[in-house]
């Protein structure tokens, strides 16, 4: 019977060596102490076997409860560290704890009542066996071990149920030793007199963590794809610690800067002036901005691409790493897109700059072929794109004001591109006419109400007819600004416009500019239903109306386009 023990202790000695074997600093710590522990406990059962006294006898059970009172512990956390779920470190404590509890009272096994109530030593079929009867704390150690096995198989369940970050089958195998464990503190009783089962469940439960942290190494993306660069043998590795000194560098790292090989381990590498020019400078680079971690190096007509990154022992920062790989086939081919694209996109660039071009031409067209069926608006085109360019002109005269043009447009400025689209979609602001009667766009008097409910409509049909012809033109801000200004060019600050009723910072900032130029060129031009008025006249018009018809933010601009604009219309001459 004793040789029974004796193998199983040592297998249990073969599994542990060959855990050390493939041991990588990666794997759980709790499966290594696993595979310390587990040796110890059976240990322990070899020992009472060949006992020949009560002292020796009741020393080997303490050494076997230590894999009682601390495999199931390692067990359970070992489960919960694989299935991703993080215990708070007062958990851990707390189970840590209750171990401990239950070993204390172990080591007051021949001294107290608290494990053992009696207990007395015999030999039994040439084996050491201790008679015993249980105290409490004998229980509470079997409450603890089911309370550990219950929320371990809780833990794999809730895995197999909800994680998809943990693979099923390494969730199946860890059922295995957690069950077999379980049921062999409990089915031990029924074994013939000198057999124990704990024994045989501990080296059952090794061989199946061997074979979880084999599987374990295949689901290590990151030292799986850092063994597969390194033998590949294209890909450099370079540390430098925190005070420049060189730790190391493997094969590749060596060719590509040769210098290493005159550094001693260890040394300061700085003193070669070559790696002080390169990798050095490059790390000074990183140190004072660690986006700045990539560089390119050329040699023998290569072109490598040098990566910077720190350089971890665990979780410490312990310095730099450098990784080398040879990026020339992608420089070569990425330098080629480059032109081909170059070549593209200025064949697109004209091609849709035609695209453009020709429905402004339309968009302009069509703008003046509406003038001219408004016997009362002659020229109006021309000058309110006349103006709306002099009051930009004078907006972007201050664009030093960053306070004022922040309130205007959001934006510290009016950009250039802004002040094109705007002045581009002016001539298009009155388009919606095209679709007004004839009788009511031409009619010399006032209009009626009904009459004026037509004439405003102008205003959405024009955008609607703005957005239809510039659609899939690829310029979607001037898109936005043309159909804004055909739209709302009617609206008022203080919510008295139409179509919409707009108020206030409602109405777009390009059809807020459009109503300025379109008021003024209405107030200083002659129309068939009136003579033009005064510049003095329109003026004290224009300025009575900011902040009710216009942006009162506005009234500087024309304050100071003012002398411009009266000198425009009267070269006009009209």
């Amino acid at each position: 019977m004793t040789a029974y023990y004796e193998i199983l202790f040592g297998l249990s000695i073969v599994l542990t060596l060959i855990y050390l074997a493939i041991w990588h600093k990666h794997f759980d710590v709790h499966i290594t102490l696993i595979f310390a522990f587990i040796p110890i406990a059976n240990l322990g059962y070899a020992i009472l076997a060949h006992s020949r006294n009560l002292d020796t006898a009741l020393t080997a059970v303490k050494v076997t409860y230590i894999g009682g009172c601390f495999l199931t512990l390692f067990i359970c956390q070992s489960i919960f560290s694989l299935c991703h779920i993080n215990l708070k470190r007062w958990m851990s404590a707390g189970l840590t704890i209750l171990s401990m509890i239950s070993f204390s009272f172990v080591l007051s096994i021949g001294n107290s009542p608290y494990f053992y109530k009696t207990v007395r030593f015999e030999i039994s079929k040439g084996m050491g066996r201790l008679v015993k009867t249980y105290g409490f704390a004998h229980t509470l150690t079997y409450v603890i071990i089911t309370f550990f096995i219950i929320i371990s198989f809780i833990a794999m369940i809730y895995s197999l149920i909800k994680k998809k970050d943990v693979s099923n089958k390494t969730i199946v195998l860890l059922m295995f030793p957690a069950a077999v464990s379980f049921l062999s503190y409990f089915v031990g009783k029924f074994l013939p007199a000198g057999i124990e089962a704990m024994p045989l469940s501990y080296v059952f439960a090794q061989v199946i963590y061997l074979i979880i942290v084999h599987r374990l190494c295949l689901y290590d993306v990151t030292d799986l794809g850092v063994d597969t660069l390194v033998n590949k043998g294209d890909t450099g590795f370079i540390s430098i610690d925190f005070n420049d000194n060189f730790l190391g560098a493997n094969e590749v790292g060596m060719k590509v800067f040769p210098e290493l090989q005159k550094i001693n381990v260890d040394s300061y590498s700085g003193r070669n002036i070559a790696i002080k020019k390169t990798l050095l400078k490059w790390l000074e680079h990183f140190k004072k901005d660690e986006e700045c971690d990539h560089f390119y190096y050329e040699l023998d007509d290569r072109i490598y691409l040098i990566t910077i990154s720190y350089l971890f022992d665990g979780k410490h920062r312990v310095g730099y790493q450098f990784l080398i790989t040879d990026d020339t086939d992608s420089r070569k081919y990425m330098k080629l897109l480059a032109n081909y694209n170059d070549r593209l996109s200025e064949e697109v660039a004209e091609k849709t700059e035609d695209i453009i071009q020709m429905h402004n031409r339309l968009l302009l067209g069509m703008a003046t072929m509406v003038e001219s069926r408004d016997n009362s608006t002659g020229g109006h085109i021309r000058r309110t794109s006349d103006v709306v360019k002099i009051l930009i002109d004078e907006i972007k005269k201050d664009t030093g004001n960053k306070k004022n043009m922040l309130m205007l447009f959001g934006i510290d400025g009016l950009t250039e591109e802004f002040c094109k689209n705007v002045i581009q979609a002016a001539p298009m602001h009155d388009l919606g006419k095209i679709a007004v009667d004839d009788a009511v766009l031409r009619k010399p008097g006032k209009f009626t109400d009904e009459e004026y409910e037509k004439m405003k409509a102008h205003a959405a049909e024009g955008a609607r007819i703005v957005d239809s012809i510039l659609e899939g033109t690829g310029n979607e801000a001037f898109h936005k600004v043309a159909v804004n200004v055909a739209h709302y060019h009617h609206e008022r600050w203080d919510g008295s416009g139409y179509p919409e009723g707009l108020k206030g910072e409602e109405i777009p900032i390009e059809a807020r500019i459009m109503a300025v130029a379109d008021v003024y060129d209405a107030l200083v031009s002659k129309r068939v239903y009136k003579d033009k008025f005064s510049f003095e006249d329109a003026d004290n018009i224009m300025m009575d109306s900011f902040g009710r018809h216009f942006d009162k933010r506005l009234e500087r601009y024309y304050v100071s386009a003012k002398p411009r604009l009266e000198e425009y219309y009267k070269n006009m001459g009209d």
